[in-house]
């Protein structure tokens, strides 16, 4: 009796996904993975475990990753301070060095030999190559709780993406693994946020999703408290949280990331939890979903989806 109840339940979870599998397949979604995902090998293989089946069911993912806490701590080890300023990194020449073994090294490496043992056919790809992102570095900047400009050193800001080459490699069936080290138009290396990134990404690929993979639960109007997490809010929503203090540290470039793909055209952004089991397939197979959803106008959630949020 328990093996046919079982079952009935697989039967009745696919069939529920039947919607969204139809509605995705052939669809680009950019999920961006922070660094602490990667600091567990069973979180990693979880993640791409998912990862691995939204591609064979035919959605094009492009993933993008952080690797902030292993560059903490490799710059430790190497005797090398690291400074944050409003959640992002400063990056002088030895913590560049440190990024770049990181990110294109370490991050990449291991994610891709992940993917090898799910039979992922990712590729890796940093924004570098192919002039995938181009950016200019970060003039010195005015901020209202320092009394001079703040120098981020060799910390770029986007001045353009060309996705061309991950069109092509999404074509070819390919699973991207994004590094989001870039560098400007001579050549010289520059540390570019994650998110920022994969927001960028996402809105000259036109996604349909933005997938915010992070150690929190969401949103929340309280960061200490993971009871106020917000199920869905939109931009208006988003930025009052952020004017009111609410949101801080990492979650600031966060929210200007979410900011920047809703205005340029990706429809839905969501801010899920790695930790919770499967919130990946979660959050994109059900309607209840979990973590945050971002839209630009909340009235573009169905009527199942305000009445199970």
């Amino acid at each position: 009796m328990r093996g046919r109840e079982e079952k009935a339940i697989v039967v009745t979870a696919l069939k529920q996904a039947t919607p969204y599998i139809r509605k995705f397949k052939g669809k680009t979604f950019v999920l961006k993975a922070g660094g602490t995902v990667f600091a567990n090998e069973a979180s990693t293989r979880a993640l791409i475990e998912q990862v691995g089946l939204l591609h064979q069911l035919g959605i094009r993912i492009v993933f993008v990753h952080g690797g902030g806490p292993q560059s903490n701590e490799l710059a430790r080890a190497l005797g090398i301070d690291t400074q944050m300023v409003q959640g992002r990194r400063v990056t002088d020449a030895k913590s560049l060095d440190v990024t770049t073994m990181v990110l294109n090294g370490l991050i990449n490496t291991r994610v891709l030999a992940v993917c090898r043992d799910y039979d992922v056919p990712a590729v890796g790809i940093s924004g570098v190559d192919a002039g995938l992102i181009k950016a200019l570095k970060r003039p010195p900047v005015v901020m209202e709780e320092k009394e001079a400009p703040v120098d981020f050193g060799f910390v770029g800001d986007i001045e353009s993406v060309d996705v061309s080459v991950l069109e092509k490699q999404l074509g070819l069936g390919l699973l991207p693994i994004v590094s989001p080290l870039s560098s400007d138009s001579s050549g010289t290396l520059l540390n570019i946020n994650a998110d920022t990134a994969a927001s960028a990404l996402a809105v000259a690929l036109k996604a349909e999703k933005l997938i915010l993979v992070t150690d929190a639960p969401g949103i929340l109007k309280d960061a200490s408290d993971e009871n106020t997490l917000v199920s869905y809010l939109d931009l208006s929503g988003l930025r009052s949280l952020r004017d009111s203090g609410s949101l801080a540290d990492g979650m600031l470039p966060k929210a200007a990331a979410i900011e920047n793909a809703l205005e340029g055209g990706v429809d839905r952004v969501h801010v899920i939890n790695y930790n919770e089991p499967d919130s990946l397939l979660l959050e994109v197979f059900t309607s209840e979903g979990t973590g945050t959803l971002i839209l630009a106008l909340t009235q573009h959630l169905s009527p199942k989806e305000r009445q199970e949020n």
